[in-house]
């Protein structure tokens, strides 16, 4: 009997971990090859992981709860079948490809059985790919610690441990030096005791009347977390603008029965709106873009984030990759069909990654504006009100005159540390002009 090795899969570039929500076999259980082992969820969505071979689970690594780096042992599958240990032979490099790329961090080292190293009471962990490497070559943990990554924090990546393999360039660290004894501390004075923060680190509150104490779920919990990373990272300005949008209103209504025989799709405003949003950012790149330290990434692919609202009021935001290449019909067909597979729990981890900027209708829900948050790593993110009939005062060549208008608010929030007032009002400003000026004859 041989014995596969169930790994955590690797769902998207940027998926690191994934936390085991639900083992739907039980040790001694046969498995059917495809057959569905447990269920896993990312800070991105939930998934299920199949078996790729068919026999008996015969072991379970983690628990329901752990959090698993990507490409972890999870369980044991003995099978009748011939089966190839990727993660114990061939060359390092083949195990890169085995295992995929370096788990850049993992938050729980004993659950998931990574390395590390600890020194005045810095960690440092290694994740299971270098550490397999590390094992294959010989290298000790000595060597591992004196390596300079080039990783997040410094961590040691798969290039840095495989040009050490390959160059051998990384000496012993040298022996540690004595440290002199250290003379004894003065007895504090009693003004020293006094120095100590003001505000302390939890703050417990009494609630009084009747109240009902709800759990956050796994989802809001990320997106509390996501939400208040983005306010310490990114100094978030906000721009606003007024755009008479009743050109739009008019042309809709008069093709939208025309677009939906010809398409089978339904047309809403927000493609319109995501069509005039890539054209803006094509002519404006600095706002499509990401930082990475004193860095400024300027990205080439214009992939806009929507904002879906689910069932359970939680938010989830797929990709339009690629939306500045498509007509009015192609960014609708895949608006559509990403939101309805989102509110069914349906996407893949991959059509949530990758997004350069983000859009978020909260005129859906009756909002005039909002000012809405940007969603790391980017550096911008556009809010589109509600249409509402309001009076305007309109030029005419007879003089000006007060008409009923459909009018919206566009809010810009963008990231002031490269994105400047000038830049940020400009922006949302030309994203209002498009729309202003849409062709009452652009054809369906």
């Amino acid at each position: 009997m041989a014995r596969f090795e169930l790994t955590m899969p690797k769902m998207g570039e940027s998926i690191i971990e994934a936390t085991v929500l639900r083992w739907l076999k039980n040790i001694g259980e046969d498995i059917e090859a495809e057959e569905t082992v447990l269920e896993i969820a990312t800070d991105k969505v939930d998934s299920e992981v199949p078996s790729p071979v068919e026999g008996k689970l015969v072991e379970r690594r983690f628990e329901e709860g752990a959090v698993v780096p990507v490409g972890a042992v999870i369980g044991i599958i003995e099978t009748e079948r011939a089966a190839v240990d990727s993660h114990d032979n061939g060359s390092p490099a083949e195990a890169v490809e085995a295992v995929s790329q370096e788990v850049p961090y993992v938050p729980n080292p004993v659950a998931a059985g990574a390395a590390h190293s600890e020194e005045d009471g810095d960690m440092r962990f290694y994740s299971p790919l270098v550490l397999n490497i590390a094992r294959k070559e010989g290298i000790s943990m000595t060597q591992l610690e004196a390596m300079s990554g080039t990783g997040r924090g410094g961590r040691v990546t798969k290039k840095d441990i495989l040009d050490f393999v390959e160059n051998k360039s990384v000496p012993a660290p040298p022996a540690p030096a004595v440290k002199p004894a250290e003379a004894p501390k003065p007895e504090a004075k009693p003004a020293d005791t006094q120095v100590a923060p003001r505000v302390p680190k939890e703050i417990t509150f009494t609630h009084s009347g009747n109240y009902e104490i709800q759990e956050m779920d796994r989802m809001r919990k990320l997106i509390a977390q996501n939400m208040v990373n983005s306010k310490h990272v990114s100094a978030h300005v906000t721009s606003f603008v007024e755009a008479d949008v009743t050109s739009i209103v008019m042309w809709r209504n008069k093709v939208k029965n025309q677009f939906q025989e010809e398409y089978g799709e339904k047309l809403t405003f927000t493609p319109i709106f995501i069509q005039a949003i890539a054209k803006a950012l094509r002519e404006h790149p600095l706002v499509n873009s990401s930082i990475d330290g004193d860095k400024i990434l300027i990205k080439k692919d214009i992939n806009i984030g929507v904002a879906v609202a689910l069932p359970n009021d939680n938010l989830i935001v797929p990709v339009i990759r690629h939306a500045d290449r498509l007509n009015l019909a192609g960014i609708t067909a895949a608006l559509n069909d990403i939101a309805d597979r989102a509110r069914r729990n349906q996407l893949r981890p991959a059509e949530l990654e990758g997004g350069t900027y983000t859009v978020s209708n909260v005129g859906t829900f009756g909002n005039v504006m909002g000012t809405p948050i940007i969603l790391q790593p980017q550096v911008a993110i556009l809010a589109t009100g509600a249409i509402r009939k309001i009076p305007a005062v309109l030029e005419t060549p007879q003089g000006d005159v007060i008409a009923i208008r459909q009018r919206m608010f566009l809010s810009h929030s963008y990231d002031h540390r490269i994105i400047d007032g000038a830049l940020g009002g400009r922006f949302v400003k030309r994203v209002a002009d498009i729309l202003e000026n849409w062709d009452m004859n652009t054809k369906v």
